[in-house]
C-alpha cells in the first residue's frame, strides 16, 4: 500500500504513543504480531457516564473502536444507535473513510482517542434529545446524505 511519502506508524509506535498521551495513558494494551489492542476509559464530560472503550488496530489497517461498557443499546433505551458501523457490539463511526482524515501515518492517540470522546459526548446529547448533532455522513447511507447541519472533524 502506498502512503504518499509519509511512512505509516507501526503498531508498537502506536502503542507507545497511546501510553504517553495524557487522555489515553490510563489505558492498557498490547501488540502481538502487528495487532494492537488498547482499552481505556472515557468520560466525555464531568457529569457524563464513564465508558470502557476498546481500540483494535492491525498495522497498516484502520482502527476499530468498540464501547464495551456500559451497554449503549441499554443506555439508548433500545433505540437504534446512530453513527455506528454495527449495533452489537457498538463499533463507532469516527471519520469518513477515504478522505485522509485518518491514515496509518497518523497517531491513534491524537485522532481516534479524542474522536471517541467527542462521539461519546454527542451520543449522550442524542440520548437526551433523540437528535444526532454530531453531523457527518452515516456509514450505511446509500445516498451519502449528511445528518445534522455541519460536519465535525472526526465524524463522518
Amino acid at each position: 500500500m502506498q502512503y504518499r511519502g509519509v511512512k505509516p506508524l507501526t503498531a508498537v509506535q502506536q502503542l507507545v504513543n497511546l501510553k504517553i498521551n495524557p487522555i489515553s495513558a490510563e489505558g492498557a494494551g498490547s501488540v502481538r504480531l502487528g495487532k494492537l489492542n488498547w482499552q481505556f476509559t472515557a468520560q466525555p464530560d464531568p457529569l457524563s457516564r464513564v465508558y470502557s472503550v476498546l481500540i483494535k488496530y492491525e498495522q497498516g489497517g484502520v482502527p476499530q473502536v468498540y464501547v464495551l461498557d456500559p451497554d449503549l443499546v441499554a443506555v439508548a433505551d433500545g433505540r437504534k444507535l446512530p453513527h455506528v458501523y454495527q449495533q452489537s457490539p457498538p463499533r463507532l463511526c469516527l471519520y469518513l473513510p477515504g478522505t485522509d482524515e485518518w491514515s496509518p501515518s497518523r497517531r491513534i492517540s491524537e485522532t481516534i482517542v479524542p474522536w471517541s470522546f467527542l462521539w461519546l459526548w454527542y451520543f449522550e446529547e442524542w440520548v437526551a434529545s433523540d437528535v444526532w448533532k454530531g453531523g457527518g455522513v452515516h456509514p450505511l447511507s446509500r445516498l451519502g446524505h449528511r445528518s445534522g447541519r455541519r460536519r465535525n472533524k472526526g465524524h463522518p
